[in-house]
């Protein structure tokens, strides 16, 4: 399980560290805001169209023969991002990036639910969820020792991604087979399953892609300095790192559904309150327990997926979480962005809220049928 986890952190550092660093690299060039934002889209687009081909190329390649394979491409697609300098040729590149990347984190889910007892469950994803949060969150700092010139913070994602690709070889003998062809062996035969599950996971993204990309936007109209609005982010990707461990032993206690609507009710007061507080120090405490649970909805989301599948159903099950992860990160900004166009700078709140109320009905409305 540590391999796993470690595997996954050291890919979360790489990629983490790509997105600032080529948006550093494009501004400097002189690139429009515009295609930057476009380019950045291209890693989520790749997440998207892998995921229906990971349950069978997991079955055809093996699983740990294909983690591997995408650790390497993965390496090797970033040097030629380096080599490369130019907006329209890094499209396809960061397309291919994301495409390489979605089965190493969809395999390595599978294993580690596979092989977690289902007692300690929620304290086992819980920290699979934050350490992946802190090697996001390590990958943009990193750029400060390395800077964001020349090859070195190529060089560190490029070596990063081959950690990962030598760290899953030490493990193979000890990692689960992954199971044989069965019912929902498909992503498309998963949607059929369980669609709130990934209604949950789509929510999540959204959540994660619209503060990142918006509130900065949010928190101008509201008068707030530069450095105050990094911090208020800071202090949200924290919140997620930090609270999925307690999230998870709470999801032990009183179930990963029970959970999730917490999760769901959590985060719509939080839209509720964030209006009147944004410009007090309550802001702080609000906006870090609001990292935990927006993103707490995702870990309940693997804590059930356990709960509920098994064999070739679960690696499906992750390859389409991917697949509504990367809806949600694309779907989730331009829509609020749309609502603050339309309805002023509180359509971020409003935007998010509505989404939480809509799935903490649906929630509501499947404990009442079970």
């Amino acid at each position: 399980m540590a391999g796993i986890i470690a595997t996954v952190t050291v890919f979360a550092v790489a990629q983490g560290l790509t997105y600032p660093l080529l948006s550093f690299t494009l501004e400097r060039q002189g690139t429009t805001s515009g295609l930057i934002g476009l380019s950045a889209a291209m890693t989520p687009l790749g997440f998207i169209v892998s995921a229906p081909f990971i349950p069978a190329l997991a079955q055809r390649v093996g699983a740990a023969r294909l983690a591997i394979m995408c650790s390497v491409l993965a390496a090797a697609t970033l040097m030629a991002i380096a080599l490369i300098q130019d907006v329209w040729s890094w499209m396809p590149l960061r397309f291919v990036l994301g495409f390489f990347a979605n089965p190493l984190y969809v395999i390595s889910e599978t294993w580690l639910i596979s092989m977690t007892p289902a007692t300690r469950r929620g304290r086992i994803m819980g920290l699979y969820s934050s350490v992946v949060s802190g090697g996001f969150a390590v990958g943009p700092l990193s750029l400060g020792l390395v800077s964001t010139v020349g090859w070195p913070p190529f060089a560190v994602g490029m070596a990063a991604f081959l950690v990962c690709s030598l760290i899953v070889l030490a493990v193979v003998p000890h990692l689960p087979e992954m199971p044989g062809a069965g019912e929902a062996a498909s992503v498309g035969g998963f949607f059929a399953l369980a669609p709130l599950l990934l209604f949950a996971v789509f929510t999540a993204a959204a959540f994660e892609q619209t503060l990142m990309s918006l509130f900065a936007v949010y928190g101008g109209a509201l008068g707030s300095t530069e450095a105050r609005i990094s911090s208020l982010i800071t202090c949200f990707v924290a919140g997620n790192a930090v609270l999925q461990i307690l999230l998870g032993r709470v999801a032990e206690q009183f179930g990963s559904v029970r959970t999730m609507l917490f999760c769901v009710l959590a985060c719509l007061a939080v839209c509720l309150l964030l209006p009147q507080v944004f410009n007090t120090w309550l802001v702080w405490p609000l906006v870090f327990v609001w990292g935990g649970v927006s993103f707490g909805i995702y870990t309940m989301a693997l804590i059930q997926l356990g709960e509920r599948f098994a064999g070739q159903a679960m690696i499906a099950g992750n390859a389409a979480f991917a697949f509504a992860w990367g809806i949600g990160g694309i779907v989730g900004s331009p829509a609020t962005g749309l609502a603050m166009q339309l309805f002023g700078h509180q359509g971020l709140p409003a935007s998010l809220g509505l989404l939480c109320c809509v799935l903490a009905a649906f929630l509501m409305a499947q404990r009442r049928r079970v």
